[in-house]
């Protein structure tokens, strides 16, 4: 498994596995607790696994939590995504950059997303399943959503956007949401 440093955002890793491809189809391994280590991450730190199921054109984001923030390895393990992670961490040398990727049940990449970075996805295909494993208990009251398609966000989606939750729908703009989470730091 190569680990490849995401120059645009400082922290972030993806993990590209080495399938093994025959005739029946492939196997990969996707974590390695030696490897993560390598990298420089806790892999105990970990301490839930969950998975979205979408549909084709569905945008999930984007999402960051206030507090202590959330890190996550985020794959995609079937279909495929467009995935996005944005710096949003103030002392961070890439504050505010942004960077996309193609994540694929083919390809099984996965991203590490620093804490503090906002996340979100839009589905490529019917269905794609995306499987987190977060280094944190989810607490709803740190939750926050940021408008997917805000301007200073100038995230470039690939479909229609076709349905999304109504928190996402609601979601503030991206000053809005910063505002909103300095005051639940003080």
């Amino acid at each position: 498994m190569e680990v490849i440093q995401v120059p645009r955002i400082a922290g972030a890793l993806l993990f590209r596995p080495s399938p093994h491809v025959d005739e029946r189809g492939f196997f990969s391994r996707t974590f390695d607790r030696d490897i993560v280590a390598r990298a420089g991450l806790d892999p105990d730190a970990f301490v839930q696994d969950s998975i979205s199921r979408s549909r084709q054109g569905v945008v999930r984001g984007m999402h960051v939590r206030s507090g202590a923030g959330e890190a996550k390895l985020v794959r995609c393990s079937y279909g495929a995504v467009f995935d996005v992670v944005v710096d949003l961490r103030p002392d961070s040398p890439t504050y505010r950059n942004r960077e996309y990727f193609d994540l694929t049940g083919d390809n099984q990449v996965t991203v590490y997303v620093p804490a503090g970075c906002a996340h979100g996805f839009q589905a490529l295909t019917d269905p794609a399943d995306v499987s987190y494993r977060i280094d944190r208990a989810h607490d709803p009251s740190e939750d926050v959503s940021i408008r997917f398609d805000d301007p200073d966000l100038g995230i470039p989606w690939p479909l229609p956007v076709s349905l999304m939750s109504d928190r996402d729908k609601a979601a503030p703009s991206l000053s809005q949401a910063l505002a909103l989470t300095a005051a639940r730091l003080s």
